[in-house]
């Protein structure tokens, strides 16, 4: 079930840590103001369930502070974790009733929620929020596909380079700081979700780490404290170029 509402202290979008990501990226101060008449904040705790597959959905949004998973369930009972929700990316599909996932909380997750049928009249009548939702769309289409590529032919070790890559990337970008050289981030994720997501052992991924860390890819306080010296080199080692483009 979703947690109260949470009180903060900034009562608009002014002070937004996504602001400059999210859907509402694009939106001038009247359409933040409409925004601002249908929102509202939900907190998780870390493995509390965001909502389950099938079940309606009455609200749209996007991930403020933490991560959640996407995770499907076939008839036998196997789930398979099929994403990854990061912070600016929006969980929900207007138009849709039901979701079409379980969304799960990783860690403690703060989400911006707009109610769901105010938000859909507000995108026939604001381009700006449809606009951007269909580029946001765009690149998750993207992303799947380049997925695709790191759990269909990527080695192990190429595996947790690309997976740090994309969640030291999103963290960079979510703090304004340059994606170049030394970047410094918290891993989001325990080693056996990482294994779920990456289709590793567990032990495969421990191995894994280790060897990147002995190798001085990344250094390592504690399990999830992850400092990357030179970022360039960990592009390397997942397969990819400077631009996160795949090396050919």
């Amino acid at each position: 079930m979703l947690q109260d509402t949470l009180s903060f202290a900034t009562p608009d979008c002014s002070g937004c840590p996504i602001r400059h990501r999210a859907v509402c990226a694009r939106c001038d101060s009247d359409e933040l103001a409409r925004l601002e008449e249908i929102k509202y904040y939900r907190s998780f705790e870390a493995g509390q369930t965001v909502i389950w597959s099938g079940d309606r959905m009455d609200f749209v949004g996007s991930v403020v502070s933490g991560i959640a998973t996407l995770t499907q369930t076939m008839e036998d009972g196997r789930t398979q974790m099929v994403g990854l929700l990061l912070p600016s990316d929006f969980v929900g599909r207007p138009g849709r009733d039901g979701a079409a996932y379980d969304v799960v909380a990783t860690s403690d997750l703060v989400m911006c929620c707009f109610r769901k049928k105010p938000f859909e009249q507000l995108m026939e009548t604001t381009p700006h929020i449809a606009q951007r939702l269909l580029q946001m769309t765009l690149d998750e289409l993207d992303a799947a596909r380049e997925w695709m590529l790191v759990l269909g032919r990527k080695t192990a070790r190429e595996k947790i380079a690309s997976l740090l890559a994309i969640i030291g990337r999103r963290d960079a970008s979510i703090q304004s700081a340059p994606m170049s050289g030394r970047i410094v981030f918290d891993l989001p994720l325990t080693r056996e979700a990482m294994a779920d997501y990456l289709g590793l052992t567990l032990e495969t991924v421990s191995r894994q780490v280790s060897a990147l860390k002995r190798d001085g890819v990344i250094e390592l306080q504690g399990k999830r404290h992850v400092t990357v010296p030179d970022f360039s080199r960990l592009l390397e080692e997942a397969g990819d170029d400077a631009d996160g483009g795949l090396l050919v």
